[in-house]
């Protein structure tokens, strides 16, 4: 579980997304609301459409220098979003993350602190970390019908993924819940059964 929660986010869910293309297959159905007008939209892709191809694998860290300040730089990994999860407070969540990802902060040979870097500079290392990881920002593309509003929807597939895990597991447990209580079949035997056999008895359950 350590090695895991070191990966950066973005290969954290490149995994992810192998895992669920594995278990459910390539295709994904989502919803989302239009931030305009409230439109309830659907929308359909592959998971080839949002998996990215980095140039590299984000390394553990790496050198940047910007007006003069020297740092060092990595990716944000699964330890670090649980370290700022709950924070109720956008910018201090930003600086903590920032402390976590930056490093080494030097200008002129004296430590500098997250909080002296000027804007400019951490526009550059956060613009370089994004470029290093971008699994970990995917966007869909999405267009309401109703109002004509264009915007961009981000892609957590942890928490998708999850989703469909819940209503997967849930859906299995009733199956058992009904083949158990018409055939008293212990839930392991019927958990053992293929899915098409299982689906069979609870055609004849049904029928």
């Amino acid at each position: 579980m350590e090695v895991v929660a070191r990966l950066s986010a973005g290969q954290r869910d490149a995994s992810l997304l192998n895992l669920r293309e594995w278990a459910f297959g390539p295709r994904l159905a989502a919803v989302a609301n239009c931030p305009r007008c409230g439109e309830r939209l659907e929308t359909d892709f592959r998971v080839s459409d949002v998996r990215v191809g980095a140039e590299a694998e984000p390394s553990e860290s790496w050198p940047l220098e910007v007006a003069g300040y020297k740092l060092r730089c990595r990716a944000p990994n699964s330890l670090d979003l649980l370290a700022i999860a709950g924070r109720h407070g956008g910018a201090e969540a930003r600086r903590q993350l920032l402390e976590r990802c930056l490093s080494d902060i030097t200008r002129g040979g004296a430590p500098v602190a997250v909080e002296q870097l000027p804007d400019e500079v951490i526009a550059v290392a956060v613009g370089r970390i994004a470029h290093a990881d971008p699994q970990a920002d995917v966007r869909l593309a999405m267009s309401c019908p109703q109002c004509g509003h264009h915007w961009q929807s981000g892609f957590d597939i942890g928490r998708f993924f999850w989703g469909e895990i819940h209503v997967w597991a849930q859906r299995i447990l009733r199956e058992v819940h009904t083949l158990a209580s018409a055939y008293g079949w212990r839930e392991m035997d019927i958990l053992m059964m293929s899915p098409w056999r299982r689906q069979f008895y609870l055609s004849c359950v049904g029928g």
